[in-house]
Order: structure tokens, then sequence, then C-alpha cells
């Protein structure tokens, strides 16, 4: 029971997050590295969309999927490691968002993401 409780728990704030890409897209703009631009050949904005549009699909399928929890949870938890370069890059460049806008919330959030992973991976065990 308290690995379901988790899951949504991880799925409702995935989806939330995952919304906030679509409507505060300027504000997620500056976690994006430059480089990441040129890997993926995509604007800022639009790198900002499709993470948004991740997020809210891993969360749907925490959902709705009971059966594919497991790869749902490896999914999931690859998209917190693959985003890491960008709290990475915002520590770095010391820009702010909302909630992240002293150095020490953004060293803390460096933290948080390898916390994200093992719950994404504890969740759906």
């Amino acid at each position: 029971m308290t690995r379901t409780i988790a899951r949504w728990i991880l799925a409702l704030a995935l989806g939330a997050v995952g919304v906030l890409h679509f409507t505060q897209t300027r504000g997620f703009r500056v976690v994006v590295p430059d480089w990441a631009t040129e890997a993926t050949r995509m604007d800022k904005d639009a790198i900002v969309i499709a993470s948004g549009a991740v997020e809210v699909a891993l969360a749907a399928g925490l959902i709705a999927l009971p059966r594919e929890r497991r790869r749902i949870g490896w999914a999931t938890a690859g998209f917190f490691a693959a985003v890491f370069p960008g709290n990475w890059h915002q520590w770095r460049t010391g820009r702010s968002t909302p909630g992240l806008d002293t150095d020490a919330r953004r060293f803390g959030r460096l933290f948080l993401q390898p916390a994200l992973i093992a719950w994404a991976l504890w969740a759906t065990r």
C-alpha cells in the first residue's frame, strides 16, 4: 500500500510539473543548457514543451498502466537522470526560477534528483 501511495504522489507531482512546462515555458528555459539546443536541434521552448509532455505521459502511465509500472518506473528514473544536466546548468549559471532563487536552493535541488530516481524505482518495484 505504501508503494502505491508513493507512486500516486509521484504521478501527481510529475503531472503537475509537466503541465507547468506548458503554462510557464519561459520560466523553465533558463534550465536548458545551450548545448541541448544543438544536440536536439530544437529551441529551448520546444525542449521545455517536450519535457513537459514526457512528464505528463509518465504520470499518466504510472496511474493508468499498473502492469507496466516497473518499465514506467525505469523510464521515469531515466527521465530524471536525463534532465539532471539542466539542474546542474541552472546551479552553475546562477539562474533563478520560482522556488529556486538562491545558490543554496539551486545547489540543494541537485540532491533532489537522485532522490527522485530512487523514489521512481522504489515506488514501481
